[in-house]
């Protein structure tokens, strides 16, 4: 079946299918960084849903490709679409901010009232008096929702604004300690693929 009947066959080779490439190519390797994402996060459904996609998809973009070899043009919308489908997959987990994540930190100065913050604040946090190089420290240990990563880094600069923090991700955690608001407001792609639990 013809699907470019009555259009001028050099605007399909040279426009119409590069561009089809091009759009395939982006969605396809978005759906692939978002499958990686989910993958690191320990989503066992989301993940081969979209590796299901990502390689149906794959295909049609290839056979498009295949069947247009002396076309320059194509090989530059797979390349284009490939990077362009890099950056967007990015961006979209940045947006969505899955997952927890620990933050460490670090003060010479007193952190009665940062931690004081962070707690009036809804966080559960672990503090441990700490020898660093130059004498005494205190040191902060945090579970994080990633959406809620930014107001703690926040409040660290507003009120200990010459501490040293870190972070990192976390595939998982126990769910006693996650704070019990951040527990109604967990948002896991699970809830939408519940497992049944044998009888």
């Amino acid at each position: 079946m013809n699907y470019f009947e009555g259009i001028d066959p050099g605007l399909v080779e040279w426009v119409i299918i590069p561009v089809l490439i091009f759009l395939a190519r982006i969605l396809d390797v978005t759906l692939g960084t978002l499958r990686i994402v989910f993958i690191s996060k320990g989503e066992k459904v989301i993940a081969p849903l979209l590796g299901f996609l990502e390689v149906l998809i794959w295909l049609i973009a290839m056979t498009q490709v295949m069947q247009n070899l002396n076309n320059a043009i194509s090989y530059l919308a797979w390349a284009a679409g490939f990077a362009t489908g890099n950056f967007l997959g990015l961006r979209i987990e940045q947006k969505l901010a899955l997952g927890q994540v620990v933050v460490r930190i670090i003060t010479a100065e007193p952190a009665d009232t940062l931690i004081e913050m962070l707690i009036s604040r809804g966080y559960r946090l672990t503090s441990v008096d700490a020898q660093g190089t130059r004498g005494k420290v205190d040191l902060l240990f945090m579970i994080v929702r990633r959406k809620r990563l930014q107001e703690v880094i926040d409040i660290i600069r507003n009120y200990n604004p010459n501490a040293f923090y870190s972070v990192e991700d976390v595939r998982s955690v126990s769910d006693a300690e996650v704070p019990q608001d951040e527990k109604s407001s967990k948002t896991s792609f699970r809830k939408f693929f519940p497992l049944r639990k044998g009888k």
